[in-house]
């Protein structure tokens, strides 16, 4: 099963939230259950410098497609290229014009999108779909898997493909969060190079602008989330953005697959950013993780206060909005903070003016860098996720593995992974953190009382940390989820042809059918 594997975002090379980490995961666990894969990248200058290119394949198609004009975009071309410590092939899409920019893959200097970001991101679609068609004779995949908006123009693209009568693989999208849509003017329309039936309400047309998510969640033959609880929110108003009628539309083809865990990556036993190691077996060595947070983060170093930690992109999606609302009762109950992240300049600011009036309390450093969020998992006592919504979230089970109960809201991934500390939980010994219903101050602030309630109670506290610390949420697991899904599409994997190939055979249509 050859499986084309098309991100935006691959750790450690270039990191904006768990996308990155999602890319560096699953690929390698696919492999490992007898998946043959490839990914397919913007060559950014983050992955270009780091890069060992092994072979030109070809310039990205400019050439009349089957149904009219290409996609009108500057010469491109991919290249096949390996990556340090990634076990397996990768094609870059080089376009000096789109991509050789620094900084953030999506936003400029000033912290707006990129105004071409329509066409940046409809040539990885195309480069992604023509692969499909046999841009490289040498290797032509059976499934492009594609995640997030970025690449929501891929099952686009290979539509029109089928539509024309080609041979094309199969098609799955992943959404990691259905709240970013890739929305343009219609006015892009014309550049994109799709037939103009796509651009209507049956296709990209998303109140008079046009959506990358959209033209994904229509055409993909298969559409996965990153969580079952996820899959079945956004068939609802509150949490569809709009997009919940076609949803439940694409209902049958639309399932959940849980996130895992690179558990290489995030283990305190051998976690070489923490300043000792230990396990299950040896959670005393935490507190020296808890010293060293506390002394970085400007806090008040003593090992009784419960210390609560935020690793996120700091957003209303985060529910953080509540947290200043909450920082007095907090403090007032011997409580510390550790803030880790940036986004939304109000928040930003309300943080560090709660770092000004709680000092020694409250603790905030704005950005990101791995060391400090590894300190934040391993030296906090509680990692806070109260989302307002939560597609699956890694934060938290981060936090599992390293004896950091997590404080969440009942809602998407979070629902699925998180068993709350209450009575009955903790007599069955399957409690793992502190979970609340309402997103409200009051609703975040219960939560925050029951946290300390329990740390009154310093046995059941540690026994809700080890067997938090012996959950594991794999990425193998997840990996024979998406075979099947694949499987059920090509069950009689073989190879295909098409216009881009340089050979010709009988085309036909495709079966769609499970």
């Amino acid at each position: 099963m050859k499986v084309l594997y098309v991100c935006a975002e691959l750790y450690p090379f270039l990191k904006t939230g768990g996308l990155a980490d999602v890319s560096a995961g699953l690929p390698p666990a696919l492999k490992e259950v007898g998946c043959e894969v490839r990914l397919l990248l913007p060559a950014y200058p983050a992955i270009t410098k780091v890069a060992r290119t092994l072979q030109s394949v070809a310039p990205l198609p400019q050439s009349p497609s089957p149904w009219g004009p290409p996609p009108a975009l500057p010469p491109a071309d991919l290249v096949l290229a390996t990556l340090p410590d990634v076990d397996m092939a990768v094609y870059l899409l080089r376009a000096p014009t789109l991509y050789a920019r620094p900084g953030s893959p999506y936003l400029g200097p000033d912290g707006r999108d990129w105004s071409d970001n329509a066409l940046r991101f409809c040539a990885l679609g195309w480069a992604a779909a023509t692969l499909g068609q046999g841009l490289d004779p040498e290797w032509v995949p059976d499934v492009i898997h594609g995640h997030d908006w970025h690449v929501g123009l891929a099952p686009a693209y290979t539509r029109a493909f089928a539509d024309a009568g080609c041979d094309t693989p199969a098609t799955v999208f992943t959404i990691h969060n259905l709240a970013y849509q890739g929305l343009f003017p219609s006015t892009v329309f014309p550049q994109l190079g799709l037939p103009a039936s796509f651009f209507s309400i049956a296709g990209l047309e998303y109140f008079g602008q046009l959506s990358f998510m959209k033209a994904a969640l229509q055409y993909a033959d298969r559409i996965t989330t990153v969580s079952p609880s996820y899959a079945r929110e956004i068939l609802t108003t509150p949490h569809g953005f709009g997009l919940d009628g076609l949803l439940r539309e694409r209902a049958p083809a639309l399932s959940g697959i849980l996130n895992g865990v690179d558990y290489q990556v995030w283990n305190p036993a051998t976690d070489p950013l923490l300043p000792r190691n230990y396990d299950g077996d040896t959670l005393p060595g935490k507190a020296a993780a808890k010293h060293t947070l506390q002394t970085r983060f400007g806090l008040e170093p003593r090992a009784d206060a419960l210390v609560f930690g935020v690793v996120s992109r700091l957003t209303e999606q985060k529910g953080l909005h509540l947290l200043p609302q909450v920082m007095a009762e907090l403090v007032q109950h011997g409580g510390q903070l550790a803030v880790l992240g940036q986004g939304d300049a109000v928040l930003e600011q309300a943080f560090a003016e709660a770092a000004m009036r709680y000092p020694q309390h409250v603790g905030v450093c704005i950005g990101y860098d791995e060391t400090s969020a590894h300190t934040v998992l391993a030296g906090a006592d509680v990692i806070l996720v109260p989302s307002a919504f939560e597609p699956c979230g890694l934060t938290q089970l981060y936090g599992l593995r390293y004896g950091t109960l997590p404080l969440v809201r009942r809602v998407g991934g979070l629902a699925d992974t998180v068993v709350d500390c209450a009575l009955e939980n903790l007599d069955a010994g399957t409690a793992t953190g502190f979970v609340f219903e309402e997103l409200s101050a009051q609703g975040l602030l219960r939560a925050l009382q029951r946290a300390f309630a329990l740390a009154r109670r310093p046995q059941e506290w540690v026994a809700v940390q080890k067997h938090g610390m012996t959950l594991r949420f794999d990425w193998q697991t997840a990996a024979r989820h998406y075979l099947a899904l694949y499987r059920s599409l090509r069950p009689h994997a073989s190879s295909f042809t098409g216009p881009y190939s340089g050979s010709s055979s009988d085309a036909h249509q495709p079966d769609f059918s499970v």
